[in-house]
């Protein structure tokens, strides 16, 4: 009788480390994948209310096949939402709240077997920590680089899809604290675990007017060509209800509500150092600025493997201050 007895709690202790292990939270539409022709792009969200015609403009991509959110907190929100909105054959939600199910293979096989990809938000530290070097980031870059399947993000999701990260590894920093010193602790920056061809050099930023991160993303930039050693840093942000649409061209398209950023810079800063006010003048012209007003029907922007030569303003750093000059 003992034997059975530890046989049985053997077999539920298995059981139970299974399922903490399992990733899906839920799926709406067929339980079978299917498998579609797909067109590539990307989605950088800035947070807040998503943005239907993103949205759309994402699903219309998958072919109308299976789309996955990936998340490390959060629920199924997106599923119904998504189910809904555009003609898909399922919509699944992971939970990869750890490096154990991160490294699953069942975990990644989901993830290679979407005709869409969508990385929700919550804390981009999160994502750095469990997913990189994992084999949720090979899975990803089998859906950008083989697949071709269109791959999108909203506020920390969007974080990591550029080639450098602000990771918030030591929580959030403000544009005031960013820019009086760049090395304090929490202005922390690494490359993301996702290569994106059209987004080499550059960081993301979001919730980007209502959160007045223009001079934290300067001070972002200031660190790129500083720590990393990058000639011309470039930044994108968006503000909430807003996000930019990057088709297989490379052209931009701003959907939403509020404002897209486009930003870069090939001068270095005169001072970025620890303890020390950035001061990144260059006559007024440091970093040379575009910015769009999103619609309903996305606004074209430009074509992000050839950047504009003029710019709308300039911004600089002086001695902390950000600096904000129309360019005349």
């Amino acid at each position: 009788m003992k034997t059975i007895f530890a046989v049985l709690f053997l077999l539920s202790s298995f059981v139970q480390a299974q399922d903490s292990l399992r990733v899906s939270i839920g799926r709406v539409g067929s339980p079978n994948d299917t498998l579609t022709k797909t067109q590539p792009g990307f989605v950088l969200a800035g947070g807040g209310k998503d943005v239907d015609a993103a949205m759309k403009w994402l699903l219309e991509r998958s072919g109308g096949g299976d789309v996955v959110i990936i998340r490390a907190s959060g629920s199924t929100g997106y599923n119904d939402y998504l189910f809904e909105l555009g003609k898909v054959n399922s919509v699944e939600t992971l939970l990869i709240d750890s490096r154990e199910k991160a490294a699953r293979p069942e975990t990644a096989e989901k993830i290679r077997n979407a005709e869409a990809l969508f990385i929700a938000g919550g804390d981009q530290w999160n994502y750095v920590k469990y997913w990189k070097d994992t084999e949720v980031s090979k899975a990803i870059s089998y859906l950008i680089e083989e697949k071709k399947a269109p791959v999108g993000g909203t506020s920390a999701g969007c974080a990591v899809l550029s080639e450098f990260i602000f990771d918030a590894q030591f929580d959030t920093v403000l544009s005031p604290d960013a820019l009086a010193n760049p090395y304090t602790q929490a202005v922390s920056i690494s490359k993301s675990f996702i290569s994106i061809p059209v987004l080499k050099n550059t960081i993301a930023d979001q919730h980007y007017s209502q959160r007045k991160r223009q001079g934290r993303h300067v001070t972002f930039m200031a660190r790129i060509m500083q720590d990393f050693k990058i000639d011309n840093p470039k930044g994108i942000a968006a503000d909430e209800r807003t996000a930019v649409c990057i088709d297989a061209e490379g052209d931009a398209f701003v959907f939403g509500s509020g404002k897209a950023f486009f930003l870069t810079a090939n001068k270095k800063p005169e001072q970025c150092s620890p303890d020390k006010p950035l001061t990144w003048n260059q006559k007024g012209m440091a970093v040379a600025v575009w910015s769009y007003q999103a619609t309903e029907q996305g606004t074209r922007a430009f074509n992000l493997n050839r950047w504009p030569t003029q710019p709308q303003e300039y911004w600089s750093a002086r001695e902390g201050n950000l600096v904000q000059a129309e360019n005349h």
